[in-house]
């Protein structure tokens, strides 16, 4: 056999090792956190880190790149360019966490770029159909209140408490209640002290 062939033959069990190695890595991903779709379907258990999965968090920077899978090996899918943005953690492996965004994107991002800070998206339904829909900000947690202010379609919100109905986010300098149907990046029916 000569060098040329040797080289060839090495590269191609690297590769065999290479692609056992990646479905390994997805088999360990599904035993450590459960059968694909659990946190689609509202169940929630612990993940790894010891938080609750599914979850939601906020992005850290305005440049997050969302991967294929859980490493800086995998092909990055897209670029999110808006901290503060909720997403969804729907899996966790290591340092990486696969995450859904309102869109229903889903893709895999570094740990140290998400936060547990809570934000939320206001109607991202309506600014994702093109809608350009306000939503009031209320001084108090009732319909017919005074309106502090109006927020657009796809605006974040600061999340600082939530009691199942009515959510006090702020949003810049204005502070106020929300009703929590009209968010995205907090559960129906959750609570947040």
């Amino acid at each position: 056999m000569d060098s040329r062939q040797d080289t060839q033959r090495k590269m191609l069990i690297s590769r065999l090792w290479g692609g056992l190695a990646s479905l390994m890595l997805g088999l360990s991903i599904v035993a450590t956190v459960g059968a694909p779709g659990m946190a689609q379907q509202g169940a929630s258990d612990t993940g790894p880190s010891g938080l609750p999965v599914p979850r939601f968090v906020s992005l850290k920077s305005d440049r997050v790149h969302s991967r294929q899978g859980p490493g800086t090996d995998h092909k990055v899918l897209w670029v999110y360019r808006r901290a503060g943005l909720p997403v969804e953690v729907l899996r966790e492996f290591e340092g990486w966490r696969q995450v859904r965004d309102s869109d229903g994107s889903e893709g895999w991002v570094a740990q140290a770029l998400v936060s547990g800070r809570r934000t939320a998206l206001v109607l991202p339904w309506e600014a994702k159909a093109g809608r350009r829909t306000q939503v009031q900000l209320l001084s108090d947690d009732r319909a017919g209140s005074a309106p502090v202010a109006m927020l657009e379609a796809g605006v974040i919100a600061n999340i600082r408490s939530c009691d199942t109905r009515w959510c006090y986010v702020s949003v810049g300098d204005f502070r106020g209640y929300v009703e929590q149907n009209r968010l995205w990046g907090v559960y129906p029916g959750e609570t947040i002290r």
